[in-house]
């Protein structure tokens, strides 16, 4: 099993998503991907987590491989597994966010932070998977988009990687 992994010469690979981003966070405070206030790190957190932590561990390759190796279920019903787990979190952060005046640009204000890291992950896996429509969340989908303009996100697409396996 393959986590991500964070090599910066400085010891151990770090694995766990939210934990290297906290590490980043620490080791390298400008910009900074957290508000300063202690509620405003808290709401960031939040939506990070909903995507990461709630939706995530059910659509990874080795849960999918387990729902079909042990449970014997289907493409079709493994495909509905996938989608009502990506779609449950995707609801609550534009519920989260459309409902919020904090909300700007990027999730939190104007500048990206680890929660639009996060979302922009999890939309990123909902579409490469099943072809997620984001029409029923304008507000995750206008902020994914602004994400897609950044150069450092368009840099961390999946598909802009080394390791990229090419799509047909």
């Amino acid at each position: 099993m393959l986590l991500p992994a964070l090599i910066d010469g400085n010891g151990p690979p770090l694995t766990q998503s939210l934990a290297i981003l906290e590490y980043l966070e620490e080791q390298y405070p400008e910009p900074p991907l957290l508000p300063s206030a202690p509620r405003a790190r808290a709401h960031v957190r939040a939506v990070a987590q909903t995507g990461a932590i709630d939706a995530h561990p059910f659509v990874t390759p080795r849960v999918r491989g387990y729902l079909e190796r042990e449970l014997h279920l289907d493409e079709a019903t493994r495909a509905k597994w996938l989608q009502h787990w990506l779609d449950a979190a995707t609801r609550v952060v534009e519920d989260l966010l459309s409902s919020d005046k904090r909300t700007g640009r990027f999730c939190y204000g104007d500048n990206p932070t680890i929660a639009d890291i996060c979302l922009f992950a999890h939309l990123t896996s909902a579409k490469m998977l099943y072809g997620c429509d984001l029409d029923p969340y304008p507000t995750v989908k206008r902020i994914y988009e602004v994400c897609e303009q950044e150069e450092a996100f368009a840099a961390a697409h999946p598909l802009q990687q080394p390791d990229a396996v090419p799509t047909a």
